[in-house]
């Protein structure tokens, strides 16, 4: 069953990403996490519970509560001691027989503006990653100003992200 709730930019329900929002850098990046059953199960059940984040570094509030569409739960990134909030929304999830995942959008506050998906699926026996984004300067405020400097805290946070399910 998927309930993508409009407009999930990142379009986590197709296959094949074409966005036509122009405003926005996009990155998709997939990955073979291997194969199997219990593989997916693992991946499946670990990415609709935020474990992508959390494994990259990030806290989410609450904890161990699946993505639902309409949440906003906390994100909190820390580096040091500085600790940083991103307020979020999920604003779509999908669970399919093959596909899982969820994306969220980024509210007012969050140091950049934009949507980030991440997807499990299944092809042809292997189980994929995917990540996708779009990002742009936050509306107003210090966050806008340091945007080139988020961007290389942003290429951390995907490699991570990608090694997060493995």
């Amino acid at each position: 069953m998927s309930t993508p709730a409009p407009p999930a930019l990142t379009q986590p329900h197709l296959n094949v990403w074409r966005p036509e929002e122009g405003r926005f850098r996009r990155f998709e990046k997939s990955v073979v996490l291997g194969e199997g059953d219990a593989l997916w199960d693992r991946a499946a059940a670990d990415v609709l519970l935020w474990r992508v984040k959390t494994r990259s570094g990030f806290e989410v509030h609450p904890s161990l509560v699946p993505a639902a569409v309409g949440a906003r739960p906390t994100i909190v990134a820390g580096w040091g001691g500085v600790r940083i909030l991103e307020p979020v929304e999920v604003v779509a999830v999908v669970e399919e027989a093959d596909r899982v995942g969820f994306a969220y959008r980024t509210l007012p506050g969050h140091p950049v503006a934009g949507e980030e998906a991440f997807l499990v699926r299944r092809v042809d026996g292997r189980v994929e990653f995917t990540i996708r984004s779009l990002t742009r300067p936050a509306a107003s405020g210090v966050w806008r100003a340091l945007f080139p400097l988020l961007l290389v805290a942003q290429l951390v946070a995907r490699w991570r992200y990608l090694r997060a399910l493995r």
